[in-house]
């Protein structure tokens, strides 16, 4: 009863923005690893080093995290930040986590489109790619263990791997998959709901981007679509910018989203900075400005809202069953991109056997990313040197 008491409740702020800029700030430089290690470290640092949530109130915010669209480490960082310090600690956690990865992305993201097209940097990207292939199908595994939780979502899985590759818009089916699996499993819940009633939400989507010349106010729209839209892994984000920014548009090469996914991979902080990347790529300083607002905007607006009414999301048997449903459908999409970029860039026996060794210490040895990638490019590196 006293568990349940306290996660209905929402602590008023009782620390201070410095404090919270400090933490966030050390978080954002050294937190490698992707979302699952940002979530870990965060945890430590919280609750049992300086005890700003109990266990139950961490647990009620990861819970509702993946209720709401966008990158969970760093709403978890913009969660907490609101609970120690309010409006202006949610406000300064965020952008202190992000900024840091900002700044270096832009770096890397300058230094790209110098010397991108250079033999040097060609070797590098050559074999950074195979291990981010190997990255993403591992996270695919990890996923895959709690996202399918049995053959409903097993085939809401499978029905969105085909769906994507006939084309189907990406939030569309994300959209159906969570909508039938929480229609299956609160059928009984339904009596006086009609079908008809029911119906037209399965056509709602956001409006699909057509096909444009590049602007920054269609930059902006992408990404914020992202950011709106977007459930599940980081990785996901792969799906939506292949369908819009390289299959739509045409405004990016599968191996610029490939190189673009790597930097992401190699800096602090969230996945979802391989924005700041494309944008810069695509429009220099102004471009990667939009593009990384675009996208983390909607966290914040989401994690602003739903705060106070946590205690209400996480019961609710009806958001529970469409999160699955999203969750599987977003394996499902993640799947087919990691095909089509394997393509890409498993091109030569070097590239593949790159991808297995990669792989192989990530399951066996739970080598951290980090310093796979780094291999990876110097590997390439060596390669471009004895060939």
């Amino acid at each position: 009863m006293k568990t349940s008491e306290s996660s209905a409740q929402t602590p008023a702020p009782s620390g201070s923005v410095p404090e919270v800029a400090r933490l966030f700030l050390r978080l954002g430089v050294t937190a490698f690893g992707g979302p699952a290690a940002h979530i870990a470290m965060l945890h430590d640092e919280v609750v049992k080093r300086r005890r700003w949530l109990t266990e139950q109130h961490f647990l009620d915010l990861l819970g509702a995290t993946n209720l709401i669209p966008g990158p969970n480490s760093t709403e978890m960082a913009i969660h907490t930040g609101y609970v120690r310090a309010g409006v202006a600690g949610l406000i300064t956690a965020g952008v202190c986590f992000i900024g840091p990865a900002v700044l270096i992305v832009l770096a890397l993201a300058w230094a790209y489109r110098e010397y991108g097209t250079t033999p040097a940097a060609t070797w590098l990207l050559y074999g950074v790619q195979p291990v981010v292939i190997a990255v993403v199908v591992q996270a695919l595994w990890g996923l895959g263990q709690k996202a399918l939780k049995g053959p409903l979502t097993g085939v809401v899985g499978l029905a969105a791997l085909g769906l994507y590759f006939i084309g189907v818009n990406v939030i569309a089916v994300l959209l159906a998959g969570g909508l039938a699996v929480m229609l299956v499993v609160n059928r009984r819940r339904l009596r006086g709901v009609t079908a008809a009633g029911l119906w037209p939400l399965a056509g709602l989507s956001l409006p699909a981007v057509a096909a444009m010349p590049f602007g920054l106010v269609g930059l902006f729209w992408v990404f914020f679509k992202v950011g709106l839209t977007l459930y599940g892994s980081g990785y996901v984000l792969l799906a939506y910018l292949q369908a819009d920014l390289v299959q739509r548009l045409g405004w990016l090469t599968e191996q610029q989203l490939i190189d673009a996914i790597a930097i992401g991979q190699v800096t602090p902080g969230p996945v979802f900075t391989t924005a700041t990347f494309i944008g810069y790529v695509l429009g220099g300083v102004p471009g990667a400005v939009v593009a990384t607002i675009g996208i983390f905007l909607p966290s914040f607006v989401f994690v602003a809202a739903s705060n106070p009414i946590i205690p209400r999301i996480r019961r609710s048997p009806w958001a529970g069953s469409l999160l699955d449903g999203v969750n599987a459908a977003s394996l499902g999409l993640m799947a087919a991109v990691t095909w089509q970029l394997g393509r890409a860039a498993l091109i030569d026996p070097y590239t593949i056997l790159l991808a297995f060794i990669s792989a192989w210490l990530l399951l066996q040895y739970r080598v951290n990313s980090t310093w796979l990638i780094a291999g990876g490019a110097a590997a390439g590196f060596l390669i471009g040197v004895l060939t």
